[in-house]
Formats: structure tokens, sequence, C-alpha cells
């Protein structure tokens, strides 16, 4: 599919001159910079030099002392504690930070996460239930709760306290939990807006860290946890993310949990793990037990101490990954042939399907593949106990959630944010929800945002590219959301005649300008040998790349790994 090319605004002289005068850097880097909002030496220290001292004080955050004095009260009347989670990475990690944090402080400490089939998404009643039945007095929820207000009066009325800690856009009418602590409520002052579910559960254990006196490695030793629900739930890796994102990777690097360090080794994982590594590594492993069997699973692993249970724990979990990829790959293919069997429904500005025996636990990730090969909103629909339910995905720059709103007559209960939603509706509403989803998108969607893009941050010329700008780019990192690993822009280059084909459908290419011919860079061009001849013809490319280090042989060269290219106007 051919992709669209979104240069970022090129910043002229006069804008980037100053911050290259002062950090002494040149027009690439100081372009990179700015286009992340750095403008300052001091921007730049703080973005190349992360400080946990730079972390915000959490009693900032609206509802936070409150927490602390109730939490503090549990402590002394010796009350039963239940911590509650959602079932994905970021509800599991939030659990275990919380979990693993206060069992040292509370002596009746239990952890509590849904069943995805059960129980559905977020505080249920059967965990009230559960509650109930064992006496426990406190419920700390994380990454879920803001919307829970008919479950939240439910347990008032049986007198169990809530601390909601979610990070979820709140409605029109808030919970009445004991203390709600969310970032994006309104009248919250809370300076960064972006913290994932587990962000806020570590906000809530650094808060109790300060009001007790204790070490503050006591509550960092989490940070690994933090930097996993981050990656996971791709937030924004800028401001608080991006520093506990960094010193969470350095723990991953130098002295994994247990959980981690089994998850690591049995996938073989020698190079230094990244976002990346926690994204397609860890984050689908911790995931797939609450797809296929059940979420206590990761919690199980990510609080456990000793190596040799974790290990097999993780061994378990990378069973059940193992199957949850089997059934993913063989639904995607009948997803694929439903399709390409209906001509008309490729016509459509949607994709919405339905088939009862999907796997619930599944049909987001599905809902992706197809986004990766047809690129449009998509829905997948399945059935699990009478009850038909489904994730949604949505392209860039488009707000599926707001499309699905606008359905709401045909549902019974939608959830979600722009780019993903859940959502749930009866057998005999699927093809009128259908038929309303395809009106609403196609009066909103414009023809530009169903062709996927490429953002490309600036135009460089080979002889810029050096090992000083490799160096700077990796102090970039973690790269995430709004601070992507950056993709560079050149034109007019041409192809030595090494070019070949090799691995699964991979090019391997050695390139140069016209304007500069002895400045060369071996390039990487992942699932495109079918595209060698465009290089054979000896025509200019212009190419879209991100550089890397590469060794071999204990060698180290700059290597430009290519994402896209088009024949030079």
């Amino acid at each position: 599919m051919e992709k669209q090319w979104r240069i970022s605004e090129q910043l002229n002289i006069q804008v980037t001159g100053d911050l290259q005068t002062q950090l002494s850097v040149d027009r690439v880097v100081a372009q990179l910079l700015k286009q992340r909002q750095i403008n300052t030496y001091s921007e730049a220290k703080s973005f190349f030099r992360p400080d946990l001292q730079q972390l915000h004080d959490p009693f900032l955050m609206k509802g936070m002392q409150k927490a602390i004095e109730r939490i503090q009260a549990a402590i002394l009347k010796n009350e039963s504690v239940m911590i509650f989670g959602d079932y994905d990475v970021d509800g599991t990690t939030a659990v275990s930070i919380v979990y693993s944090f206060f069992k040292q402080h509370v002596k009746k400490i239990s952890y509590y996460i849904p069943d995805r089939y059960k129980e559905g998404y977020g505080i249920s009643f059967m965990g009230i239930d559960y509650a109930k039945q064992n006496n426990i007095s406190l419920i700390i929820a994380l990454d879920c709760g803001i919307k829970a207000n008919d479950k939240i009066e439910y347990a008032n009325k049986y007198g169990i306290d809530f601390i909601i800690c979610d990070h979820h856009l709140p409605g029109n009418i808030l919970p009445k939990a004991y203390s709600i602590l969310d970032q994006k409520q309104l009248d919250c002052n809370y300076p960064y807006k972006e913290l994932s579910g587990a962000g806020i559960g570590f906000k809530l254990i650094q808060a109790y860290s300060i009001s007790e006196g204790l070490k503050p490695e006591e509550c960092y030793q989490y940070l690994d946890l933090v930097a996993t629900s981050i990656a996971a739930d791709v937030v924004p890796i800028t401001g608080e993310n991006r520093i506990m994102a960094h010193f969470g990777l350095e723990i991953i690097n130098n002295s994994p949990r247990p959980g981690i360090k089994a998850l690591l080794n049995l996938n073989e994982q020698k190079n230094p793990v990244n976002i990346s590594t926690l994204v397609f590594t860890l984050a689908p492993r911790i995931n797939a037990a609450g797809r296929i069997e059940h979420g206590s699973k990761s919690v199980e692993l990510l609080s456990c101490e000793d190596d040799s249970l974790a290990f097999e724990y993780a061994k378990a979990i990378n069973e059940t990954n193992t199957q949850r990829k089997d059934i993913d790959s063989e639904t995607t293919l009948e997803a694929y042939d439903i399709l390409e069997k209906d001509a008309l429904s490729l016509l459509k500005k949607t994709t919405v399907l339905f088939n009862t025996n999907w796997h619930k636990g599944i049909v987001g990730i599905v809902a992706s593949r197809l986004i990766e090969k047809y690129y449009r909103p998509t829905i997948v629909l399945t059935e699990s106990d009478g009850k038909i339910s489904g994730s949604a995905r949505s392209v860039k720059d488009f707000d599926v959630y707001s499309a699905i709103e606008k359905c709401s007559d045909l549902l019974e209960q939608f959830g979600g944010h722009k780019y993903a939603a859940g959502l749930t509706l009866s057998k005999e509403n699927i093809e009128p929800f259908k038929i309303k989803f395809e009106n609403v998108v196609s009066e909103s969607i414009t023809e530009e945002q169903l062709i996927p893009k490429i953002e490309i941050d600036t135009e460089i010329e080979f002889h810029e590219i050096n090992d000083k700008l490799l160096r700077i780019i990796k102090q970039f990192a973690p790269h995430g959301p709004e601070n992507m690993t950056p993709v560079l822009l050149s034109k007019q280059v041409y192809e030595t005649g090494w070019g070949k084909v090799f691995g699964k459908n991979h090019l391997k290419l050695e390139l140069f300008q016209k304007s500069n011919p002895n400045i060369r860079f071996n390039a990487i061009a992942y699932n495109k040998g079918d595209f060698i001849h465009f290089f054979q013809r000896k025509v200019p490319m212009d190419i879209v790349f991100k550089i890397q280090e590469n060794e071999f042989k204990g060698i180290k060269t700059i290597q430009l790994v290519v994402e896209d290219f088009k024949v030079s106007n």
C-alpha cells in the first residue's frame, strides 16, 4: 500500500540558530529538538540527562492526600485491603506495583484481576461481591473505575471504600468513590497529564513513601514495571513518562526482577532492552495471560520474588502466548478471506466483521492487523456468553471513539479513546450498527485520512550523517509517541550496484548521493525485496529512513534502515 510522506515543518535558521549555538550541535539536531518542544539549553539538559529529582510531587494530584490518609487509617485499624486492576499490561503491572509495595506495610492485603470473559473490563459487581464476602473494606482500583458510577454506588451500600487510580478521560459525573486519582479531572492541577495507569499507581506509592519518610528507592525499584506499562499502553514518552521509562529500562538491563528476567531469558534476549523490546517481546506475553487464560497469572509472574518459580510462571505464559499467536494468525486469515470474497466491502470506508466462533481475547489484535492491510477504521466482533462484543481500532487522525459514540443508541456499552475502543451490543443490532457506523465514518473521514502516512522529521544530506549525529540521536531514547525515533529523508540517492535480496524478502543496499559519491552507507530495507529492480535501474531515488549502529565482527558502522522509497522527481 502506497504511503503518504508528511514532512514536519522545516524551521528556519533563525529559529534553530540560538539552540545550535547554545548546544554546539548542527542544524539537524537543533531541528529534531525543536520539534520535540526543546527550546532552551536548560530544557535540552533535562531531556538528555533525565533525573528522578525532576519527577513531580505526587501530592499535587487531586485526591492524593485523602487517598494516603485512607490507606494509613486502614493500616492502623488492620483492615483488609484489595488491589483491583484491569487484565491488560497496564492493569497487571499497576497491580503488581501497588500490591508488591503495600504487602510490606499492610497485613491483610490481596489482589483481584477480573475475568475477561465472565466480568469484562473494569470494576465488576463480581469483584465487589468477592470483597464483601472476604470482609474487605478498602479497594484500590488501578487503570479503571473513572466511569464505574453504578459499581461504586453498589460498593458504598456495603461500606466498601474505593480509591480509584485511573488515567482515562472522566465522564460528566464522577463516581462517588472515597478518593479519585486521575490527572485528567478538569480541576486537577497535576502538571503532567499523560501518566499510564501504572504511572498513577507509582505516584500513589511515591506519595506514601514521602508521607512515611521511606527511602525513595523503596518505590523507585518498581520503575521497571512502570516503563513496561508506558510502552504497552502507547502513552506519550515525554516529561515524567520519559524519565520513568529511562530509569525503568536501566533496572531491566542491570538488575531485572525475576519475572521479567525469566521472560527475557526464555526469548533469548541478547541486545539491551529498549522500548521496542517491551512492546514486541514482553507486552504480548504479559497480555496473553488475560487474553487466553486469566490476567492474575501475569501478576503472579511480575510480583514473584523467586527465580525458579518465576521461570515456571514465565514458561506457562510463554506457552499461552504461542497459543494466542496461533489463534491470532488463524483468525486474521479468516478475516482476510471474508473481506476478499466480498467485493463491495472493499469499497467501504470501514470494516466491521462478526464471527461467533472468534476468540474474544484476540479481536483487538485482529482489528490492528486488518488496518495494516486495508487502512480504515475497523471493528471486529465475536460472541461470548450470549453477548456480542468487540474491539475497534482506528487510523491516524481519526477519532473512532467519537464515531462509535454517535452509534450509542444501538449499543449496550462502549468505552475507550481516540484510536482504540471496546463495545457490546445485542445480536439483532449488528447489521444496523454496521450500516450506521459506515455512514457516520463516511460523513466525517477524509480521503487523506485513509492513506497511511510516514511522518518525516527533516530532510538530510548524506554528508550530514556521521558518528556524532548517531551518538546524539541515541540519546533521544527512550523513543515512543511524541518522541519517535527520528525519521529522515534524503533525495537523489543511488545504489552502487551491490544491492541484493536476502533472508525472507529483505533488501541489502549500498547507497550514495550524486553530490557526494564518495560518502556511502550500507542500508537495509525489510520486506522490500520485491522492489530491488527500482534500485537496479540506476535511477535516482528519494528514501525515508532511520539511522542505527550496526556491529559486525566487533566493527561498528552506521547503517540506514529504509522505511520507504520513491523514484525522485
